[in-house]
Formats: C-alpha cells, structure tokens, sequence
C-alpha cells in the first residue's frame, strides 16, 4: 500500500499550519489574527498524527478520515463558535463586515419586506459600507435569527453557513457515494472513492482559505456548497434537484448564475433542460420577484451599481489582482477591466457552444477555470474568492472518480453505453483518471 496519500496529508497540513502562523503574526485584521491562532493549535497537531501514521503498516483510510475530521472542527468550527461568543459578549471586532451586512439585511426583510436601502439612505449612515448588502435577496435569510431572536452566539450568521454548507456536502458525498439502479442495474461500480470524498472534504472544510473564510465571514461557502450538490444531482441525472440546487445559489449570489450555465449545457445534451430550468427558475423567482415588485431600486443600488463600483462608497474588495490592478493604475483602466472581463466571458461561452462539457467532472472543470478568469479580471475582487475554484477541483476528484465508473459499468450494457465510454475517453482520457489515483 503507497504511503503517498499520508505525505499528501502531512505536506498539506504542515502548509497550513505555516500559513494559519503567519496569518496570526502578520495579518492587519483581527479577525483573521484570531482565526490564524486558533487554527494553528489545529493544523500542527494533524500534522503530527500523520507522521505518526506513516511510521504505521496497512492501510490507514480510517485514521486518516478521523484526522480530518479532527482538523477541521479544530479550524473551523472552534474558531467560528468562539468569536461568535466573544462577539455576543460586546467585542466588535470578531467578525467581517458581511456577517454584520448580512444580519443587518435580515432584519430589514422582516421590517419592510426588502433587504436594501436605497443609495441616499446609505450616503448619510455614518458607516456606508455597512449600509451596502451586495448580495441577491436569499441571502438575507441567515441573517433572520439575529433579527429574531437579538445577538447571540447561536444566531450568528456564520454558524448557519456553516450548518448549511455541511449539510449540502454531506448530501453530495450520499449522491456520489450511493447506487442508482437506472444507472447500473443495481451496482454501485460508479460511485466515487472513499479517498477523492476524503479530499474533497479536506478541500471544503480544512483547507485554509476555505477555514478562514467559515469562521470570519462565510458568505460564500452555502454558495459553492449548492454549485457542488447541484454537479452531484446531475451526476444522479435528477435535472430538477440539480436546478433547484444552483438556483438555489443563484439566490444568494451572483457568483452561482455563470455556474448555471455550465450545467444548463452540460444538460441540454441529455434532455434534461427543461427540467433543470423548471428547477433553477424556482427559487430565484420566490426570492427575487417580491423584492424587486416593491424595490427594484434598491437592488438596483446595491447589488449592480455597487457592484460595478458606483456605489457612494468604494468596495473594500481590492486585493491586487490583474483586474484591479488595470483598473487602477493603467489609464482609462475604469473602462478596460469591465472590457477585458466582458471579452473573457464572450471567450468562455464561445467554448462552451462550440464544446460543451459532457461529465459532470468536466462540468466542474469549466466552473473552476470560469470562476478564476472572473475573480481574476473583476476590478473588484478579493484573494478569498479563490475559495471557489478550490472547492471545485477538490470535488473535481469525486465526480470524476465517479463519472469513470459509470462509463466503465454501461460498457457492459449495451450499445447505448459505449457512446458514454466514448465521451469520457473524449473529454478527460480513457479509464480511471490518473490524477484521482495519485491523490486518492
């Protein structure tokens, strides 16, 4: 048995370990500075029990599993629930401004049925930013606890991110992990691996950007949660659970609707579109309609004209990235970073027409590499964002894992499965994929 997933293991969390130091020592937000400390404490003692693991003979899938288990209640969890805690108790300065947004943007849905202000009510708050909720209107929703209940630990905005980024995970490993007699007249050779679900794990709920992110701000994660769970329905070939699944993320953020499409082509090739869409329209008409029917300005100020850096407040997201940085320092750059992220979306529809993505594994591929051109060339944007292409290539191992399985059983089930032999040895090389196997 190759020890290679343990040095994975060992490597990984030793880097993280090294960043969540760094990260306390130098960082200029308190928030982070805390996240870093806390999480040190978690990654260095995994990493410690698997290089004691790899001294061990046999396999040792079970205590791997139980490490990350371990790893990312230390880095996640705890550190989320105690700043939670000292923030319930008076300090101000445990969490990012989008908890506080989006808690603030709760009780304004409860108050007026909208969760915006309009631009000439933020301009005279004395912290504007805080008045901008740049989100699509489900994501007010976990800020209604708050609105509730008043500020406790447990109504945190951040604890039902992460409750309901876990719960999407939890299902999608079910869907990939399970059997589907349609599929394979009752065998389960096309479900994925204990080894890429373990990665994927590793990749939602350990890996630092991600950690950080649960336990600071966490807006995004129920996003690309629901992008994942929406690959693995369509892996089920349930088109209508796929699109209630990404509508569903589409409602909390725009970052979902260029993931939609992804699918939208991926199931246009299966008949399965005008369920998908039945799916996607759902939850974005039960979340968007009343709200822009009694103030369409006020999503209008918040979510595209902020958005697009018309806001009466610049946005704070200014990591320098190429697009921020064209918009910044080159001349007319205000102008040419929308172009050249423009162009880049024309480029990848182009591709996509001319080859859409006929795996699910495919399909997450195009998301990740899509998302990343976006956070790249966005003049807004934030390091953080990379979150999402991480989560995708770490789920990337599971569906593909997966999706080889499938194609390898239907060889044996007709002449209609050698075409999906056929698209997968097309798409991404025949047989088991060895880039799952090396990182099994």
């Amino acid at each position: 048995m190759s020890n290679r997933p343990l040095v994975i293991d060992l490597v990984f969390y030793g880097a993280a370990a090294l960043f969540a130091g760094a990260t306390a020592l130098w960082t200029t937000l308190d928030p982070h500075a805390q996240w870093g400390a806390v999480a040190f404490g978690g990654y260095l003692p995994a990493a410690v029990c698997v290089a004691v693991l790899l001294t061990q003979p046999g396999s040792q899938w079970r205590l791997r599993a139980l490490v990350t288990a371990g790893a990312a209640v230390a880095v996640t969890a705890i550190p989320l629930v105690a700043m939670a805690i000292e923030r319930a108790g008076g300090a101000t300065d445990r969490a990012q401004e989008e908890v506080l947004v989006v808690e603030a943007s709760g009780e304004r849905l409860l108050e007026t049925a909208s969760p915006y202000l309009h631009a000439d009510a933020i301009a005279a708050l004395p912290e504007p930013l805080l008045g901008y909720n740049p989100y699509q209107p489900g994501m007010a929703l976990f800020g209604v606890p708050a609105a509730l209940f008043g500020q406790h630990w447990w109504t945190d905005a951040r604890l039902y991110f992460l409750l309901a980024a876990a719960a999407c995970a939890v299902a999608a490993a079910r869907l990939l992990r399970g059997s589907d007699a349609r599929l394979l007249r009752g065998s389960d050779a096309h479900s994925a691996g204990k080894g890429p679900l373990l990665r994927a794990f590793q990749a939602t709920f350990v890996f630092p950007v991600c950690a950080l992110t649960f336990a600071t701000g966490g807006d995004d994660m129920p996003v690309v949660a629901l992008m994942v769970l929406a690959l693995a329905f369509a892996h089920r070939e349930r088109p209508l659970a796929a699109g209630l699944a990404i509508g569903a993320a589409a409602s909390l953020k725009l970052f979902a609707w260029p993931v939609a499409v992804v699918l939208a082509f991926l199931l246009w090739r299966r008949s399965g579109l005008r369920r998908y869409a039945a799916g996607f329209a759902l939850p974005v008409a039960v979340t968007m309609l009343p709200v822009l029917a009694i103030d369409a300005r006020g999503f209008f100020d918040n979510v595209i004209a902020f958005g697009l850096g018309h806001g009466v407040v610049e946005s704070p997201a200014q990591s320098p990235l190429p697009g921020h940085l064209v918009a910044e320092y080159v001349p007319g750059g205000g102008v040419l970073a929308p172009v050249l992220l423009g162009a880049a979306a024309i480029a990848i529809a182009v591709l996509l027409w001319r080859r859409p993505p006929v795996t699910e594994a495919s399909a997450a591929l195009w998301c990740a590499a899509g998302l990343s051109a976006a956070f790249l060339l966005m003049p807004s944007t934030r390091f953080g964002y990379l979150l999402y292409p991480v989560v995708l290539l770490g789920w990337w191992l599971p569906l593909r894992d997966a999706v080889a399985g499938t194609a390898t059983s239907a060889l044996f089930a007709g002449p209609v499965a050698g075409e999906a032999v056929d698209e997968l040895e097309d798409e991404t090389g025949p047989g088991p994929s060895l880039a799952v196997e090396w990182w099994r």
